[in-house]
């Protein structure tokens, strides 16, 4: 199980850090994604890392503003955003991906329906 943590409510051009957090010992054996829901509106893949950090892919909205970051160790994945905009209103998601040790190209990473397990969500919000 995932559990994503670390939203909350900013102002336009404020930094938040999202963590995706699990006890699963396996899950440094996958990549792990970052989606983004607005209301009304369908997922929308905000960035992924692969199982070694590699394979890292960012959504073209957030590029140049938003990192992602994981740590085996500690079993957790962070998503540090910065330059926040109202646009970047959303809950978001964590997910693993379904297949270990996976590579691939980036329409492989940022497909809702290649991630099987998805964290509870974390409200971000952004005022103008």
């Amino acid at each position: 199980q995932l559990q994503a943590s670390g939203g909350g409510l900013v102002q336009t051009g404020d930094s938040l850090r999202l963590s995706c957090t699990t006890s699963e010992r396996t899950f440094s054996n996958y990549g792990v994604g970052w989606f983004r829901q607005a209301p009304g509106k369908e997922h929308e893949f905000v960035a992924s890392i692969g199982w070694n950090g590699n394979r890292i892919y960012y959504g073209d909205s957030v590029k140049g503003r938003f990192t992602i970051s994981r740590d085996n160790t500690r079993y957790t994945v962070a998503l540090e955003m910065n330059n926040l905009k109202p646009e970047d209103t959303a809950v978001y998601y964590c997910a693993r991906h379904r297949e270990s040790y996976i590579t691939g190209s980036y329409p492989y990473w940022s497909a809702p329906k290649n991630y099987n397990y998805w964290g509870q969500g974390t409200q971000v919000t952004v005022s103008s």
